[in-house]
């Protein structure tokens, strides 16, 4: 049995329907619905072979090419699925919502599954990702200077039930020059949207939404324009810390980084920087005094913050003094803080 469900549909049952994409690897790679099963019908080689067969000669043709590649596998595809849905009811797309997914369907069906098809595949599905980018959100941006701790506090609001969505952790970049520290692969721009859209969908209208303030791109990846302009007219906590404090936690995040990693890094901001804090910068790497390091390049990445709040509608900013080493008390500070603020006006 067979039938057409939209993606909101099938998002209302995730938990309870697995989704199968058959598009290839490749395509998978670069994109797709968060917590869909790669079942491909066809190889990425396979399916370059189908398209040209198509374009070339004709769509009967590129059919039959299909069923030749495709063959062989069939008993693996419902082996594949029946592991995935041992209750045999599934949902299957493509890019389309056409043959690739109701081949899969109808082979599945033969067999005895519930398979349903989503309409318009997974294009249909960009266009939701997009829609969750155009809704009105009650965003509350988090601020502060380099080392403020406000990762490590947006996390512990997340466990604490706040709405908060930490875009560092989506981009896989910590927004510096240094931000993969050494070992974060980016997704690709288009999963990077997909997994952030994912986590709005869960995010009610009735409640503030905690976001960290961001430069547009984080690392190569850009938070998308629609989100971002309500993120930089939305209010903002400027969370002062101490400088010391705020050494020490650079320090620990990334004083045991690769030496070549850091250099790297700093080379990259030579321009704005400068020639000489960059060679003192280079020295205080090269010689472990990484406190030393850490004071320098502080030196531009706090006046970069200062640019940047200064774009900032002042009407919308309030300072909040937090230690930045206990979350907990922090938290407190800032729940504190905010209740009194919106209790008048922000």
């Amino acid at each position: 049995m067979t039938q057409s469900i939209t993606i909101s549909d099938w998002i209302r049952q995730r938990d309870t329907l697995p989704l199968v994409d058959v598009r290839t690897p490749a395509e998978f790679e670069q994109g797709h619905v968060p917590g869909a099963f790669n079942v491909p019908l066809f190889s990425n080689e396979e399916r370059v072979q189908v398209g040209t067969t198509y374009k070339q000669i004709s769509r009967e043709e590129a059919i039959l090419l299909g069923f030749e590649l495709t063959g062989p596998k069939w008993a693996g595809f419902i082996r594949e699925c029946l592991r995935l849905a041992p209750q045999k009811h599934i949902a299957v797309h493509c890019w389309r919502g056409g043959m690739r997914s109701g081949a899969m369907a109808w082979a599945l069906s033969l067999y005895g599954f519930k398979a349903d098809t989503i309409t318009g595949g997974y294009k249909a599905f960009r266009r939701w990702t997009h829609h969750r980018f155009e809704s009105a959100y009650d965003l509350r941006i988090m601020g502060g200077m380099t080392g403020s701790g406000k990762t490590r506090l947006l996390q512990y609001m997340q466990g604490k039930g706040q709405q908060a969505i930490d875009l560092e952790a989506l981009a896989q970049h910590q927004g510096s020059s240094y931000g993969t520290l050494n070992k974060l692969i980016q997704p690709t721009q288009e999963q990077f949207e997909n997994q952030l859209a994912w986590q709005l969908k869960d995010m009610s209208a009735d409640a503030p939404l905690w976001l960290e303030d961001e430069c547009q791109k984080i690392g190569k990846r850009s938070i998308p324009a629609p989100l971002w302009h309500q993120m930089r007219h939305a209010p903002l906590i400027d969370l002062q810390v101490p400088l010391e404090q705020r050494v020490n936690t650079l320090l620990r995040d990334y004083g045991s980084l690769d030496p070549d990693f850091l250099v790297e890094g700093t080379e990259r901001i030579r321009k704005r920087l400068g020639p000489l804090q960059t060679r003192q910068a280079v020295a205080a790497i090269r010689e472990a005094r990484m406190t030393d390091f850490i004071r320098i390049v502080l030196v531009y990445y706090d006046k970069a913050y200062r640019k940047g709040l200064a774009l900032r509608p002042p009407d919308k900013i309030r300072t909040l003094e937090i230690s930045g080493a206990d979350p907990e008390t922090d938290f407190q500070r800032l729940a504190l803080f905010t209740t009194v603020k919106e209790a008048g006006t922000f």
